[in-house]
């Protein structure tokens, strides 16, 4: 069996081969996706109301997240759940990645605010199941709102969603906007983005790499990345249709490298942050400096400080 190390120098592989669709999959060209398959602790002890409302973590301890599998359409989606208050932080990694990127916020997250943490495996990642067929970000919103649901945390959610995870919370906020009080979006694939002209570049610039992949030996890794690029450009121009609530105050962290290497891509995704900011008062941005598009690694002080300061507004 080949070893954990190997597997990720695999995955990071099939990572780096769809380096133009850097949204698709975090860290195409700046997510390093290896430094986050460490499994995350977890137990298999049920949440009960006790638990939920548990003293919250100390300065000097916080609780191991328990594990809960949730069931939706017929798959299992593995949950995390660190105890505290609320609001409930729901933190949701990018493309490729899993609940374990989160393992060193987490803890810090639930010692300067008490919160509740949840983190969970998307389908495909993870402890949770393969689902056969193209990824949508709709279908990954459902299993987000199974999980939620299931979980009893349908109201007062912060979300924090990084790149290919601003499309699931995209469609998730439009779905349920009164169950949040909040979001934090990390160098997130935002619809402002996907203009008709740069959707195009994004598709012509892999349609020879992602035939050159079809032809590889499949893994679970590269199974995943063609799902997510299918249908790439009219999924992504039906999402640049789709906007955000004004009700619903966030905060757009940009990187200062992004996710692109070229000068025009990169312009238009600080554009595209900027854009989205502007649109409502209760929208801000903020700028990562020294950063890569894997934020959460690079600067997870930035993240943990924007959520911080959106817990202290919202109480």
């Amino acid at each position: 069996m080949p070893s954990p190390t190997a597997r990720r120098r695999r995955r990071r592989h099939a990572t780096l081969t769809l380096a133009s669709i850097a949204v698709a999959a975090c860290g195409l060209t700046a997510c390093d996706a290896a430094t986050a398959r460490n499994a995350q602790p977890a137990t298999t002890a049920s949440r009960t109301s006790a638990t939920a409302s548990s003293v919250p973590p100390t300065a000097t301890t916080v609780a191991q997240p328990s594990l809960h599998m949730i069931t939706n359409n017929g798959h299992k989606l593995a949950f995390y759940v660190t105890p505290g208050h609320g609001p409930a932080i729901v933190l949701d990694a990018g493309g490729g990645l899993d609940a374990s990127y989160w393992k060193k916020i987490v803890p810090v997250l639930a010692k300067k605010t008490g919160s509740e943490i949840i983190t969970y495996d998307r389908a495909g990642e993870g402890r949770s199941s393969d689902v056969p067929g193209p990824w949508r970000a709709q279908n990954a919103a459902s299993d987000l709102e199974a999980g939620l649901t299931q979980l009893g945390a349908t109201k007062d959610v912060l979300l924090v969603s990084h790149s290919l995870a601003g499309e699931i919370a995209t469609y998730f906020v439009r779905q349920h906007p009164h169950w949040l009080t909040g979001a934090v979006l990390v160098d997130a694939s935002l619809p402002e983005f996907y203009t008709d002209g740069e959707t195009a570049k994004l598709v012509a610039a892999n349609e020879q790499q992602i035939a050159a992949l079809k032809k590889k030996p499949q893994t679970r890794a590269t199974r995943q990345l063609l799902a997510e690029a299918d249908h790439y450009g009219p999924v992504h121009r039906a999402y640049h249709k789709l906007s955000w609530p004004q009700n619903v105050p966030a905060t757009a962290i940009v990187s200062s490298k992004t996710p692109f290497p070229t000068a025009d891509d990169a312009l238009l995704w600080r554009q595209a942050q900027q854009e989205f900011a502007n649109a409502a008062p209760n929208r801000h941005l903020v700028v990562a400096q020294h950063s890569s598009h894997d934020i959460p690694s690079d600067r997870p002080d930035v993240v943990i400080d924007a959520v911080q300061d959106m817990v202290s507004r919202l109480r």
